[in-house]
Formats: C-alpha cells, structure tokens, sequence
C-alpha cells in the first residue's frame, strides 16, 4: 500500500457478507489512518456509514486533495456522524458528483460550496408522520440561491425539498440542467420546469388529473426533451388524456416514455393504438408502463 501513491479509487469485496465487522479485522484498526496518510489523490469515494465508524475514516475524507466522486450513504443504524460532517465543507471545490443517500444527519448546507457540481442526486424516503428533530431537507433553504452553472443532472428520486426552496433553485440554475427528476413534487413545480429548465433532455416528474395543461407547457417549452417519466398516484388519471396530450403537444425529439402509477387501469387497445400511429414516424427507444 506504501508503494501506491497515486491510489484514486478503492473497494473492498467480499463473496459473501460474514457477521465480521471489517473493523474487526487483525491489521485494520488502523487501515484508515494510515492510508489517510499516504492516499491523498483519491477521486471516487463511496462510503456506508453505519452505527461503528471506523477510526480515521474522517482523515480519510479530511486528506482528499482531487476527490471528483463523492457517495455517503446511511444506514439506518447510523445514529451519529458529528465528526465527519465539518469535514465535508472542508474538502477542496474539485467535486463534480455527489450522492446522499438515507442522509438523515447530513445538513445539506455544507454543498453550497462544491458550485463545480455537474450531478447532484440526494435520496431521502422522508415520511411527515415520523418524529425528526431536524428535517432532512430542511437545509436546503441555503442553497436555493446557489448558483451552480456546472450543474446538470439533479435527481429527488423520493422525496423533495420544498417546491418554494426547490423553484427559487431552479430559477437560478434551471438552464443549467439537461436532467431532472421530483416524483414528489406539486403543480407549482411543473410550472416553474416549463418556465426555467427549458434546456432539459430527460425529466421525471409527477402530474395529476388536472395538470394537462401545465404538461403541454413543460413539452411546448422543453423542445430539446427526450425521455419523460411520468409517475401518478391519482386514480382519476385518464390514460387517454394523458396519452393523447404526450402524442399530440411533446416535442419531436421525443423517443422516450415511462409511465408509473400505483394503481394501472386496464388500457384500451383502441387508445394504444391511437397512440402509436400517432407516434408512427417517431423512432422510439422505449416505452413502459408500470404499477408500483
């Protein structure tokens, strides 16, 4: 290990997951310290934490001199990360991917700083009715006025920051992105996208059954949209609506389509098949319907 200066990216592999925390390990006690030590030009760190952290892991992190890729991820037997979250503001502005995961005690403050990010996705199942002193998205009021010019692919694959927060963010970075995903999102939201995303390529999104007219927006203003994904927990969503306002108002460049709800009608043949003649001189890449 001594002789790897130049280490940038490190996993360890197990063929199968023994009851041995690695900690436990003879020799690896002080692993983290010492490859804090020599290991400063790392550039994809992807890191779990659970209710043991390891001893110098926050020397690890605190060393990183080129770190580009950056996962934390929470179990939910992770309770305390006091020691690594100063450090994270600390780490040099060279991120250009980061991933939060579960980040229950992450505040979300400390990206401001990486204004170089190019993809930023931050997946939290936050339920209303569970009792959070602090709530995960509650930090990003800080960052709604952050200017992220970098800044590409934004992903909310659960839940998402407040649509006043997240609207003010997409005002100023909106431009910027040629990737969006909020499946919890309101009305307001699809607005703000059709105002301020209209460069956008793939988006992922929510409507419901009185919220046609704001998707004609998003697809009169959005020309260069490729793929859309479209998830629904209303039950009075007419599929034929839907599908005729997809296949009459979304852009050419459309080829791509998913459509997600959680309780699937039974589709007509008849409205299927007017939608694919309707799409009959697209060339179209992909098409899915799913119950979840």
């Amino acid at each position: 290990m001594k002789q790897i200066y130049s280490l940038k990216d490190l996993d360890l592999l197990t063929k199968s997951t023994p009851n041995i925390n690695f900690v436990s390990y003879p020799g690896a006690k002080f692993f983290f310290c010492q490859l804090s030590q020599i290991c400063h030009n790392i550039q994809s760190l992807n890191i779990t934490f659970g209710e043991e952290i390891s001893d110098g892991i926050a020397d690890l992190i605190s060393g990183q001199q080129n770190l580009k890729y950056l996962k934390i991820n929470e179990r939910h037997d992770c309770e305390d990360l006091t020691n690594i979250i100063p450090l994270l503001s600390k780490l040099p502005n060279t991120l250009i991917k980061l991933k939060l995961c579960n980040g229950y005690h992450i505040p979300l403050s400390f990206i401001s700083k990486f204004t170089n990010l190019q993809e930023l996705l931050i997946s939290i199942e936050y339920d209303a009715s569970e009792d959070f002193i602090h709530h995960p998205f509650n930090d990003f009021k800080e960052l709604q006025y952050v200017t992220f010019s970098q800044l590409r692919i934004l992903e909310f694959p659960y839940s998402s920051p407040k649509c006043e927060y997240l609207i003010k963010f997409l005002e100023i970075n909106g431009k910027y992105l040629k990737e969006f995903q909020a499946i919890d999102c309101e009305n307001s939201l699809n607005l703000s996208i059709s105002k301020f995303c209209p460069n956008l390529k793939s988006l992922c999104t929510q409507f419901m059954n009185n919220e046609m007219e704001t998707a004609k927006l998003i697809f009169n203003n959005c020309k260069q949209l490729e793929n859309i994904e479209i998830w629904c927990s209303d039950s009075l969503l007419n599929e034929k609506i839907l599908l005729n306002t997809i296949a009459e108002f979304s852009p050419k460049n459309l080829c791509g389509l998913t459509y997600a709800r959680n309780i699937m009608p039974e589709l007509s043949t008849n409205v299927l098949e007017f939608f694919f003649i309707s799409w009959a001189n697209r060339v179209v890449e992909k098409f899915d319907i799913i119950s979840y």
